[in-house]
Order: C-alpha cells, then structure tokens, then sequence
C-alpha cells in the first residue's frame, strides 16, 4: 500500500473485503476496512486511522487543502489526507 499508481495498476481501490491495511514496510496497523469507501480517486479511500498514531501528517508546501501522511511507527510514505473531501461534509480523505 506504501506505493500507488495513477495509471491503473492500484489494486486495493475496488478492494472491499473484512481487513486491515498495514503498513507495507513495517506491518503497522493503518486502517480498518470499516473505514473505507468509493472514490473517484484511483487510490483506496479511508476516513479515519485504526489508531491515533497510525500515522503522523505534515503540512504539504503547495496544497492548503492537504496534509503528508506517512505510516506513525517507521515514517513510510502513504500519500495524503485531503481535508473537508470525505464522504460526509467536513469529513477528510485519507
């Protein structure tokens, strides 16, 4: 999950089955499958983390709107949240 491609080769998008995502470079437990949902975008969709330290975030320099997430115990990337773009209004996208 650490590694996603834009042009159809991501795997885990249309991926609905009982789970939970780990980290793909240190097992850590990320998201819970209860917390995934249908998006446009060609990357699985998530609207919270399995635990508070799932994942550390930082400002991303040239989007307001978005955060850096990595993985909480090793700092492997794993993309962005995209702020107020969830499911339900004032909800985020992981």
């Amino acid at each position: 999950m650490s590694f996603c491609s834009f042009f159809g080769g991501e795997v885990f998008q249309n991926h609905f089955e009982p789970g939970v995502y780990v980290c793909a470079k240190c097992g850590y437990e990320l998201f819970s499958s209860r917390s995934k949902y249908a998006h446009s975008s060609p990357w699985p969709a998530f609207t919270e983390t399995i635990h508070a330290d799932s994942v550390a975030k930082r400002l991303e320099r040239n989007s307001p709107e978005a955060l850096k997430v990595s993985c909480g115990k090793c700092g492997n990337g794993l993309g962005h949240e995209f702020l107020n773009d969830g499911p339900k209004p004032g909800q985020s996208r992981f």
